[in-house]
């Protein structure tokens, strides 16, 4: 049976002052199929670049397996897909029957094949691409966040094509996609990496009741510091009240106690408070070494500013746009002040554009119908894709946004400030997506235009933004795939069809 040891590995990238991982030790199973979780820039694709051999470390990996990682390099998209697939799986012509099988469980004609792949949907490429990372049925799937790009219904499809297979590791920050398709977790902490039997919503759980422990033994250990001190202070105050005392002739004449006498009872007491300072300070240290995996959860907040006027901000009729031979579905809606209206609808139907349409944004779309937005809105939009670029402070600057705003939210996402000078460009997909996310968090706005926010974010991240958008009830266009938040946030749906 197939396994993978790792074994006091230690890893940091050149730019770091600290380790991303000290002493791992690690032995997971080729049957487990594991869900790999952690916070933005804890490392998870770092980890299975470690497994692929990618990275140079400390210690040693020993597995008898054969690694596969998606989403793999497709370096030429403008060729048939079949070639495609045949280059990365390193089939012949007579092999072909093995990837259809595949796209068949994926629900994925075959006719793809003959396609350009840079043609395909982005959901199609995630599917053919997933599809050639299980031709080898000997082989052990590395797959790094395969649902950024699938709409609802895809990720159905992927989870239950996942839970056929029987070994792989997955990184994902959809609960909903992972519960049904593991059984083990790796969870990257603050301080170390576990493993959890079980899944998803068992990781929580276990994560749930070691944080109250935690929160629980501070709190206990906070007021045991308070006492050990409140006794340490009293007793040197005493102490050194006594010694001062019986040097003062007036003291010795009116009180006739022997200074001998005095001065040994000062020193026991002076002896006393340092013993209860030094236990003071153990106390603590030991305090510091308590809340190591308990993640910085602050709340966030929108930069929202509530209006009571007008009643309707956006509204959309009959709207149908068209370019060569794509059509978006024809959509009727109002985005009334304080709701969450979702465009819900499979990839490749049109929501991003009908935003880019409402936003005003140049697109090369014949309209029909009416569009209608409020005078004087101050609107936020939080693109779909990551291509900011140049440093935080520079895209402050180009936002008229003051940078401090924009740190301290980040710092409440859970961004390392080591990153806070670092070219976004630079960055991990899931860091450039917190560092756009907090610019929309930090400009004022009466109106949000939100592009799947989900795209990359941690577990952590995801629970923050639902939680805020809860709380604050703003005006907001969202689109996302992710269905908790959708479920979670919507005060209307506008559900599009083909």
């Amino acid at each position: 049976m197939g396994t993978i040891q790792i074994e006091n590995v230690s890893f940091k990238y050149d730019q770091m002052v600290d380790n991303l991982f000290s002493a791992l030790n690690l032995k997971i199973d080729e049957s487990w199929k594991l869900g790999l979780i952690g916070r933005n820039g804890r490392g998870k694709t770092t980890l299975m670049k470690m497994l692929l051999g990618q990275l140079q470390y400390q210690g040693q990996i020993v597995s008898n397996l054969n690694f596969y990682y998606y989403p793999q390099t497709v370096v030429d998209k403008d060729v048939p897909t079949v070639e495609v697939v045949k280059n990365l799986a390193h089939l012949e012509d007579y092999d072909l029957w093995k990837i259809e099988i595949e796209l068949e469980k994926l629900q994925v004609d075959a006719d793809v094949l003959q396609q350009e792949f840079s043609t395909l949907s982005p959901g199609e490429r995630t599917k053919v691409l997933l599809a050639i990372l299980f031709i080898d049925e000997s082989g052990f799937q590395l797959i790094d966040e395969p649902t950024n790009h699938l709409d609802i219904e895809g990720r159905k499809i992927v989870s239950d094509y996942l839970k056929s297979k029987k070994g792989f590791i997955v990184i994902s920050h959809d609960k909903s996609f992972l519960n049904p398709v593991i059984d083990h977790v790796i969870s990257i902490d603050r301080s170390d990496v576990v493993v959890y039997k079980g899944n998803f919503d068992t990781w929580q759980e276990q994560k749930e009741r070691q944080d109250q422990s935690e929160l629980a033994e501070k709190e206990q250990l906070k007021k045991d510091i308070n006492r050990l001190h409140e006794t340490a202070v009293k007793r040197e105050n005493w102490s050194r009240q006594t010694e001062s005392h019986k040097n003062r002739k007036h003291y010795t004449e009116k009180v006739h106690l022997d200074k001998g006498f005095i001065g040994t009872k000062a020193a026991k007491m002076m002896k006393k408070a340092k013993t209860a300072e030094h236990r003071v300070n153990s106390a603590i240290d030991e305090k510091k070494t308590l809340l190591k995996n308990i993640e910085i959860e602050a709340p966030i907040e929108l930069n929202y500013e509530k209006l009571s006027h007008p009643d309707v901000f956006v509204q959309v009729e009959n709207l149908t746009l068209q370019h060569k031979n794509i059509v978006t579905p024809t959509v009727d809606f109002k985005v009334k002040r304080d709701q969450v209206v979702s465009l819900i609808g499979p990839n490749g139907i049109g929501k991003t554009t009908i935003f880019k349409q409402i936003l005003g944004l140049s697109q090369p779309f014949e309209q029909t119908g009416r569009i209608h937005v409020s005078n004087n809105l101050k609107i936020s939009y939080l693109r779909q894709d990551n291509e900011l670029q140049g440093t935080i402070r520079q895209l402050a600057e180009q936002k008229q946004i003051e940078p401090e705003l924009i740190f301290s939210n980040l710092r409440k996402l859970g961004f390392e400030r080591a990153l806070f000078e670092q070219p976004i460009e630079q960055m991990s997909q899931g860091q450039r997506r917190k560092v756009a996310l907090a610019v929309s968090l930090s400009e004022e706005a009466n109106l949000y235009f939100w592009d799947e926010p989900l795209n990359y974010l941690d577990v952590i991240t995801r629970q923050q933004i639902i939680e805020a958008i809860k709380k604050q009830h703003p005006t907001m266009l969202l689109i996302d795939h992710d269905q908790d938040l959708i479920d979670s946030v919507s005060s209307k749906r506008i559900e599009l069809h083909k």
